[in-house]
């Protein structure tokens, strides 16, 4: 269901671990892989028709959770 060609496709890039969870950097990784998927541009992880996309990304500590969190939805 979420791999790609399923209903609902996640981390088809394969997510922020994927590329080493570089701190400070990975909601700009966030903002560039769902701009290729809505441009069309990812090459073999392109999800077919992607039309919207969401990324999360939690900074900081409050306790044991993030102290902020910051959401996009990008539509096509």
């Amino acid at each position: 269901m979420t791999a790609l060609g399923g209903r609902l496709p996640v981390n088809t890039s394969g997510g922020l671990v994927s590329k080493g969870h570089p701190v400070g950097a990975t909601g700009i990784a966030q903002l560039c892989e769902i701009s290729w998927q809505l441009r069309g541009d990812a090459g073999p992880r392109q999800v077919e028709g992607a039309r919207i996309g969401l990324t999360q990304n939690g900074g900081g500590f409050l306790g044991n959770d993030a102290a902020a969190q910051a959401v996009h939805v990008l539509l096509a």
